[in-house]
């Protein structure tokens, strides 16, 4: 069996839907075309299928010849709110892009299911294929949890492209990789006042400008710098004119860490540093905490070595690379709440065929000629588990 040539001679089918997927992109909740086609896909193969009556996204099941544990196998499905500019000729017309791989992602679940197909009489046990909606809403994970997606699942595996990772080189690694998120708005009241009688008012905008300040000082002097955390300060507005003071001033920003102690104490530290901040100026703060996604951490020994044994058997050794624990946040986080998982990265950078651009950009592009690999995982982790467990338990 070599998953890895077999996987390569999907190239053709692989990309055809990737390029499908990317030229008719769909945001988050609104997959509908999407999780048709992947539907009636899934149909053509004769993978049962289950549907979310009112919601996108869908499950397709394998069940195996012999009976054993049951392995989710999970890829994402929606796009982002971007105009593409990649002068792809594929590239979206209809001011959505997939701008993050979730079509890569996708395609590549569908070319797993085409290999896990042709080798079912040697798979103990079954293989849930979840193509999930609204990952990028930060909670389209848990509405498939709570449909039961998990249920009788012993263990959950999933790959993100990478930009940033050279293609098409594989990352399998322990500990943490992707950061907890939570968003927040601060909302700073003064008093409108002259611009040219400040004392006669309280500076919104002043008292604004002194909390962000504030709080570059509290990652650099209040936290442990071995502890990664980032707080970015993303939009400011407030101000109708030029010589009026404003009373109200609204800042939003995002938090990330990986570290859940410091994510529990982060609200209350901020909600002191920005008080006191305005408190100067005669103004107050009042800061509006939106809890996302917790950190994605591969805790499971036994499924990173699992998929590390995947990676060497299709690729050797050298189709192992390394990607140091990123600071942006993916929903996966929610799986491992509830059953073992493990994450991982497909590289998806090439500097030859100009795919340089980070995700969440206009001009993102990957190496499509890396996506054979990323099946070829799939399928190979899904049946190493479950072959696995089988031998154990025997």
């Amino acid at each position: 069996m070599n998953l890895a040539q077999t996987a390569l001679g999907l190239r053709d089918y692989i990309q055809s839907w990737r390029r499908r997927l990317h030229q008719y992109p769909e945001l988050s909740l609104q997959e509908v075309q999407t999780t048709q086609a992947l539907a009636e896909e899934l149909d053509r193969l004769r993978i049962p299928v289950i549907r979310f009556p009112g919601h996108t996204g869908l499950i397709g099941v394998i069940a195996g010849s012999f009976p054993g544990k049951t392995v989710l196998l999970r890829a994402d499905i929606d796009a982002l709110p971007i105009r593409e500019n990649t002068g792809l000729p594929y590239a979206a017309q209809n001011g959505a892009m997939h701008a993050c791989g979730h079509d890569c992602h996708a395609a590549m679940l569908l070319g797993a299911a085409k290999l896990l197909l042709e080798h079912r009489e040697e798979l103990p046990g079954t293989v849930r294929l979840l193509f999930q909606a609204a990952e990028e809403t930060s909670h389209g994970a848990e509405y498939f949890i709570s449909q039961g997606c998990l249920d009788g699942v012993d263990a959950a595996f999933g790959i993100h492209i990478w930009s940033g990772l050279t293609a098409p080189l594989i990352s399998v690694e322990a500990g943490p990789r992707m950061a907890a998120c939570d968003n927040f708005e601060l909302v700073v009241h003064g008093t409108a006042a002259h611009g040219a009688s400040p004392h006669l008012g309280c500076d919104g905008i002043a008292a604004a400008a002194a909390a962000v300040t504030a709080l570059q000082g509290y990652v650099a002097r209040r936290h442990d710098v071995f502890q990664p955390l980032v707080v970015t300060i993303g939009s400011i507005h407030g101000g109708e004119a030029p010589n009026i003071l404003a009373d109200t001033v609204t800042l939003s920003g995002t938090a990330r860490c990986f570290d859940e102690a410091l994510r529990a104490r982060l609200q209350g530290d901020l909600e002191a540093l920005f008080s006191a901040a305005c408190l100067p100026y005669g103004c107050t703060a009042q800061l509006h905490w939106h809890s996302l996604a917790p950190a994605v951490v591969n805790h499971d020994p036994h499924l990173v070595e699992t998929g590390r044994q995947a990676a060497r058997k299709l690729y050797g050794p050298q189709g192992l690379g390394h990607l140091a624990p990123l600071m942006v946040s993916e929903d996966f986080a929610y799986y491992s709440q509830h059953v073992p998982t493990l994450f991982c990265f497909l590289g998806g950078g090439n500097p030859e065929i100009n795919a340089i651009y980070p995700h969440h950009n206009e001009c993102f592009r990957i190496d499509e000629d890396a996506l054979p690999r990323g099946a070829a995982l799939y399928a190979q982790f899904a049946l190493d588990y479950l072959k696995g467990e089988a031998a154990h338990e025997a």
